[in-house]
């Protein structure tokens, strides 16, 4: 029986990806056209009457002053930097390079958890948080090629993504979801909203549909993955999210022209297996007090597609 939860949540987990890769095809159709930060503004603003059915679900009684304000700016900043830098990499970059880049944020969220969470880090994974940094450095060869504002925005998000992570793990259940998902949201408008006044161009109707489209699939992927992490182990789950490398492969080719290059296979499998195997020594327990890295359900946080972690604490499972 077990054996076919951790099945069916791996499926899950595989759909929910699939989705979260389709999310980013269309953020990166829209950026060719128009200023990344001018997709991600009309791309919230279109998914808040969704997120706010959800949150209006949220049981804990309350108010939007935070319990933890310091940590709640420093969540709400560091999670407005992920999804800027995840939409402009995506603009800027091949897919599959993109996400190569975003999965060092397992590896990040190893080293932050130490001074954050006073995570003690063994041996192993430190030579696996080693070996996928150096992975990260394959992948963007500085020297062998330019290095331009999309490789730093994809490194800004893999940053910003562990370290909302972290910061959301401190916190545990000391703050509502509610004002963990709304100070992000408020940030995220101020920021892109500004953006505007440097660089607009009106959009046609079509294109603010797909705008839309990127707020429902991110929203759809989300309670995916809630499903997927309540069937199976989340040692199970977790690793599926590499699977967008796959996903990210096979769209490139197909809309937009793009072919891996060996660095970044190479650089890509070092990194993926450095992940999977810091995934696994959490698993085992031993050292890993709090498994930040599984507890983390890493994705590059945008308001399109919030924290599945607090979307799961708004949306409870039925009886």
């Amino acid at each position: 029986m077990e054996g076919a939860s951790n099945v069916r949540g791996a499926a899950l987990a595989l759909l929910a990806m699939g989705l979260y890769a389709t999310h980013d095809v269309v953020i990166k159709t829209l950026g060719t056209q128009y200023p990344a930060l001018q997709v991600l503004f009309f791309s919230s603003l279109l998914s808040f009457p969704l997120v706010m059915v959800i949150i209006m679900r949220d049981p804990t009684p309350g108010t939007l002053r935070p319990a933890n304000p310091g940590w709640v700016a420093a969540r709400t900043v560091v999670g407005v930097i992920a999804g800027m830098g995840s939409f402009f990499a995506f603009s800027q970059l091949p897919l599959a390079q993109v996400y190569a880049i975003l999965f060092a944020a397992p590896l990040l969220v190893t080293i932050l958890s130490i001074p954050i969470l006073g995570e003690r880090v063994g041996m192993h994974r430190w030579l696996a948080v080693v070996a996928g940094l150096a992975g990260v450095l394959i992948v963007l060869r500085p020297g062998a090629q330019p290095l331009g504002l999309g490789h730093a925005a994809a490194l800004a998000a893999a940053m910003g993504s562990a370290m909302t992570a972290v910061i959301l793990r401190k916190l545990g259940r000391s703050e509502r979801p509610l004002v963990l998902l709304m100070w992000p949201m408020l940030g995220n408008f101020l920021a892109t909203g500004a953006s505007l006044a440097i660089e607009y161009r009106p959009m046609a109707l079509p294109h603010l549909a797909l705008a839309g489209v990127i707020a429902c699939l991110g929203l759809i992927a989300g309670f995916l993955l809630i499903l997927a992490y309540r069937a199976g182990e989340a040692a199970i789950v977790a690793p599926m999210q590499y699977s967008q490398i796959l996903w990210a492969t096979a769209y490139g080719w197909i809309f937009f022209d793009e072919v891996l290059d060996l660095p970044t296979v190479l650089g890509a499998t070092v990194i993926i297996g450095s992940g999977i195997y810091i995934v696994w020594r959490e698993g085992r327990g031993g050292n890993s007090a709090n498994r930040p890295v599984i507890a983390s359900r890493i994705r590059a946080e945008t308001v399109t597609a919030p924290r599945t972690s607090l979307l799961q604490r708004i949306w409870p499972p039925r009886p």
